[in-house]
């Protein structure tokens, strides 16, 4: 598709809509036809255009029903267009075209230096396994420390200083650029001064520290997937995605070196894609806890410290 189409495309909409529910159902319409991907958070065309259209006009992007009646004046009509426009000809992830993605309702900037954050670990750290009563796998108010590995973004890092209040938060990432990112969330994040970024490989430049909790949502894609990603994935750096033949090299990596680092009664959160399988059969002397959210089966394990030494 020519810029010269694309641009006409922009203008004819601009100038024919007129309301935020005109624009929802347009984009909608073009989004289905061009069968873009999603899975950048969101999973269908309804709520990437919601999102879309909300966060660029600075209007909360959970709340679409007040404001589907509300005419938009010749400027945001046009910046709007362009916008929809752009997620079909360019297939980039809405997140990258607003520079601004969300985790637990909380924002983090992000642009093609990073992996778009969409970690379900930001689920399970919000979730009743971290239960204040002492219910779950660890008492949040008596977790001193946790480390983020492959921070990427750094959205884990500073979600993690906010539910543990009285933990040190320290985030490692490989890439110099999306550690650039990483410390831009983190200066902006509530809690940032609890939070210390490390550049390196993995465990590498963590000599002789150790943590209570660590979390961690490494590149796990594997070979046959990676050449079958769609194009909204390719935008992604694929330093952050790609994980060997069956995606687990770094997942190996992680649980061969975690034990050096956890405290006796610690533990290792991993979200690992679809290895489950693999996993088992490899490590049948580790008794994994394999964790659902809201949209994954099997594909998060908890392991403590005590049965991690076993690897």
């Amino acid at each position: 598709m020519s810029e010269n189409h694309t641009a006409g495309q922009a203008s004819e909409a601009a100038n024919e809509l007129q309301t935020v529910r005109d624009f929802l159902r347009y984009a909608i319409s073009r989004f289905e036809a061009a069968e873009i991907a999603y899975g950048h958070g969101t999973s269908n065309a309804t709520d990437e255009a919601a999102y879309l259209i909300l966060e660029h006009l600075r209007l909360p992007i959970d709340q679409l029903d007040p404001f589907l009646d509300a005419r938009l004046v010749a400027g945001e009509r046009q910046a709007l267009a362009e916008l929809i426009e752009a997620r079909v000809a360019t297939r980039k992830p809405a997140a990258y075209l607003l520079k601004k993605s969300y985790i637990r309702g909380v924002p983090f900037y992000v642009d093609e230096r990073v992996i778009v954050p969409r970690s379900y670990l930001g689920e399970l750290l919000c979730s009743e396994l971290f239960a204040a009563d002492g219910s779950g796998i660890l008492d949040p108010a008596e977790v001193g420390s946790v480390l983020d590995l492959c921070t990427g973004s750094g959205a884990l890092a500073a979600l993690a200083a906010m539910v543990f209040p009285h933990a040190r938060v320290d985030a490692v990432e490989l890439s110099p650029d999306a550690a650039a990112v990483a410390r831009k969330n983190i200066a902006s994040a509530a809690e940032s001064e609890r939070i210390e970024l490390f550049e390196g490989d993995l465990f590498q430049p963590l000599a002789g520290r150790t943590y209570d909790l660590i979390v961690t949502n490494p590149p796990y894609v594997d070979a046959e997937a990676m050449a079958a990603l769609p194009p909204e994935y390719r935008h992604e750096p694929v330093l952050a995605l790609a994980g060997g033949e069956d995606g687990l090299d770094f997942v190996r990596r992680i649980l061969k070196e975690a034990p050096a680092h956890l405290n006796e009664s610690g533990g290792l959160l991993c979200e690992i894609g679809t290895g489950r399988e693999i996993l088992d059969a490899e490590y049948p002397q580790l008794r994994f806890l394999w964790l659902d959210t809201e949209e994954s089966s099997g594909e998060v394990f908890w392991l403590p410290a005590n049965e991690l030494r076993e690897a």
